[in-house]
């Protein structure tokens, strides 16, 4: 019989999808289990309480291992790598659905040493992290007695999992078996699981370690209210102000227009029409200023894209889930960098493009991993986990070089191309103009100064919870709050950048750019002024390592903020100052 045709390619494919999927398991990866699989319990890392960044791997600690054999974990993302996820094999037994009754897994001899490491652990508050299906579970090593003379080390981990199907749903950990800490004696580690059906949903698991008393308290809901009333009230005042006063200088200057040459040389010429040829000059330091503007619009719109991600997809269920995304966000952003920071300095008359592709590229990557670069020296001296390895270093520069890199390059032809010429209103006059003399308060410095408080009280209630949330022992959730606040800090930022820069053309300084930049980058001296105080008054952390990683990436987190409240201030002033001066009729 002969066979028919394409029979061989059948053959080989049926026979290659039945070496196939008898090798196709499930696991903690598609997180369902047939009964009797492998569950596997990873230890992550063990810390002091109050320090929740200072942390170690787990058999740190003189903990002994279970007898079963290894399994190695790999970072599987970046984020897990950066943010010091170092998951080992327990070596306990656990199958899907198979109940273990209490049983030693191992044995600890305890000499000096050890007994010098677990009293140290326990006089810190040491607590551990484990997970199980992505699960985590907390746990502390062990406690003093009340006159801190004798130290105990929980030694019985009670395991109970909810199950839901063929889904892990739920994990709680109860320690048990408290033992004194003897030098010279033979410490017995056990466990024991019981398996227990859940009605949780599988999309709800992580709902339970979720604390909506706090992030839905009255208190952040008023200050959500009372900030989107600070923007309505702004924004009245800000158009009633400018709409009137501007009406009026329009009238005047039109008065003044109807007048011969010899009345208008005798008139009061003053106000902000006066510096008509100065106010495009370009301005001072154009490659810096260019290069701060574009990374503060790629900022911004990293901020946008990953709180939008963030409230369509629940990123906390994946370990380092929020940091991978935005590191590839950040990334593929790029361009936009390019274009309004290439295209800004092609229109400023500069010439040395390719510098400035560079410094804007460069300029934000620089500084975060400048900072984690010297705190990694401090996590090496300390052994923590939080050192970066060598390998994940190469893959951020690689990264920087050969992704950041190439689209900011695209970015800034397309912005040198498409917009980066200079088609002001108004002609720059060949000399510059001298600027009067003003009242203190008028100087570009006080402005300065006085432009961020606005900005910052519309977002310093905002401010406790994200630091909560990332300093403590809480998953931030509410991203929509995040978007409201981010939108109302966007509106307060161009209202009070536009006031201040109409002050300050009406007292004939045409210095605006900076100026607009600057005063709503003060934003971030609040912050970070904040910051100190939230340490101080609202943490017990302390220690040099935690102390350095808190004021390190606080400080990153400031300047990155500064730089993009700097560029949507700029940005709202810049189309501000096109319009008035479109409008009004220059000779």
């Amino acid at each position: 019989m002969r066979p028919l045709p394409g029979a061989p390619g059948v053959a080989a494919a049926a026979a290659l999808l039945l070496l196939v999927l008898p090798r196709a398991r499930a696991d903690e990866h598609e997180h369902t289990y047939q009964d009797k699989e492998e569950v596997v319990l990873w230890m992550n890392t063990v810390g002091p309480y109050h320090n929740r960044q200072e942390t170690y791997k787990y058999f740190s600690l003189p903990f002994c291992v279970g007898s079963k054999k290894s399994i190695s974990h790999y970072h599987e993302t970046l984020g897990e790598a950066l943010q010091g996820v170092e998951l080992e094999f327990s070596g306990l037994d656990i199958k899907f659905k198979e109940d273990v009754m209490p049983a030693t897994y191992c044995e600890i001899d305890l000499d000096k040493e050890k007994r010098d490491a677990f009293v140290y652990a326990i006089k810190n508050h040491y607590w551990y992290q484990m997970y199980i299906d992505d699960l985590p579970i907390w746990g502390i090593v062990g406690e003093a007695d009340e006159n801190g003379e004798d130290y105990y080390l929980w030694t019985y981990k009670k395991l109970e999992i909810g199950f839901n199907g063929n889904r892990i749903v739920d994990v709680n950990l109860t320690s048990e078996g408290k033992v004194k800490l003897v030098p010279n004696t033979k410490i017995q580690m056990s466990y024991s699981v019981k398996w227990k059906k859940s009605d949780v949903k599988f999309e709800d698991r992580f709902d339970k370690y979720l604390d909506p008393s706090f992030f839905q308290h009255r208190i952040h809901w008023f200050s959500i209210f009372n900030s989107f009333m600070m923007v309505i009230f702004l924004v009245g005042l800000v158009s009633m102000i400018l709409m009137r006063t501007l009406r009026k200088d329009y009238a005047r200057y039109s008065k003044e227009e109807e007048m011969d040459d010899m009345d208008r040389d005798l008139g009061d010429e003053y106000g902000w029409k006066q510096v008509h040829g100065d106010v495009f000059r370009p301005s001072s330091h154009p490659l810096i200023f260019s290069s701060l503007i574009g990374s503060g619009c790629q900022i911004f719109a990293v901020s946008l894209i990953v709180i939008i991600v963030a409230m369509i997809e629940d990123l906390y269920t994946e370990r380092g889930s929020m940091l991978s995304t935005a590191i590839f966000v950040y990334a593929a952003t790029s361009p936009v960098n390019g274009y309004f920071g290439g295209s800004l300095y092609a229109r400023q008359g500069g010439r040395r493009w390719i510098k400035q592709m560079f410094i804007g590229a460069f300029l934000i990557p620089a500084m975060v991993c400048g900072t984690a670069f010297f705190i990694n020296f401090i996590a090496i001296y300390y052994h923590a986990s939080r050192a970066i390895p060598f390998g994940t270093m190469v893959a951020v520069c690689c990264i920087c070089f050969f992704v950041i890199l190439p689209l900011n390059l695209v970015g800034t032809i397309l912005g040198r191309n498409l917009s980066g010429q200079p088609n002001f209103p108004c002609r720059v006059n060949a000399v510059p103009r001298p600027i009067p003399e003003k009242k203190w308060f008028m100087e570009p410095a006080v402005i300065v100064c006085l432009g961020g408080i606005l900005p910052f009280g519309s977002i310093f209630i905002e401010m406790y919870f994200i630091f909560t949330s990332f300093w403590a022992y809480k998953i931030y959730y509410v991203y929509g709050f995040m978007m409201l606040v981010l939108v109302i800090l966007c509106i307060v930022t161009v209202c009070v950048t536009i006031v201040c820069t109409y002050f300050l053309l009406n007292a004939e300084d045409y210095r605006w750019q900076w100026t607009s930049f600057l005063s709503a980058a003060s934003t971030a001296i609040y912050v970070y002024m904040y910051s100190f105080y939230y340490y101080f008054f609202k943490t017990k952390m302390y220690g040099l390592f935690q102390t350095s990683f808190y004021f390190g990436y606080m400080a990153v987190f400031s300047t990155a903020l500064g730089i993009m409240c700097g560029a949507i201030g700029y940005m709202g002033t810049s189309a501000f100052v096109r319009k008035i001066y479109t409008n009004v009729k220059i000779d």
